[in-house]
């Protein structure tokens, strides 16, 4: 079996290794080239991401038959009401596709939140709220999708858990060894 790494990334990088010119990547964080993501993460995205060096390892974690159940902090514009709530748990309907359910509530503001960099834009007269979001798929931007699409933009957007793997002890910028 391969080898695994967990790393926090931060927002604004590149779930890649090779440089674009324009973007922090993997390679300024992680010395380690033959490792690879399993999954990716949006560059304005932050969080949870497992990498390997095992290419049937990597098939496994991200292939939709076995997909694993992901869990998302997001922090929402506005405060989702129950009728929000049950239209993410039943699975939305989105110009190309309808979601499967998600597990959705309303949490408090994590406690171990790092800040951002740079911070997100709040409004004074909207109130922002904290969602925590599982879902079993992954299409592109998916979780930024269902919230603007029940009505609450997406403020951040922070991956905590992926499986049995979560961001616990783990630092913005930093990873370990699974």
């Amino acid at each position: 079996m391969g080898r695994i790494l967990l790393f926090n990334k931060p927002f604004g990088v590149i779930c890649q290794f090779s440089r674009d010119g324009l973007h922090p990547t993997l390679a300024d964080y992680i010395p380690l080239p033959e490792f690879y993501p399993a999954g990716r993460l949006d560059t304005d995205s932050e969080g949870l991401l497992v990498l390997t060096d095992d290419g049937q390892l990597q098939h496994r974690i991200t292939d939709p038959k076995h997909k694993l159940p992901k869990t998302y902090w997001v922090q929402v514009e506005g405060v989702p009401d129950q009728a929000a709530l049950e239209k993410l748990r039943s699975g939305v309907n989105l110009p190309d596709f309808t979601t499967r359910p998600a597990g959705a509530g309303l949490m408090d503001e994590p406690a171990c939140l790092w800040p951002r960099c740079p911070p997100v834009r709040e409004r004074k007269a909207i109130p922002t709220s904290w969602l925590e979001l599982t879902i079993k798929e992954g299409k592109n931007r998916q979780v930024r999708r269902m919230t603007a699409a029940v009505g609450f933009p997406t403020l951040r957007l922070i991956r905590y858990r992926i499986g049995e793997w979560t961001l616990d002890g783990l630092e913005p910028g930093k990873w370990r060894r699974e």
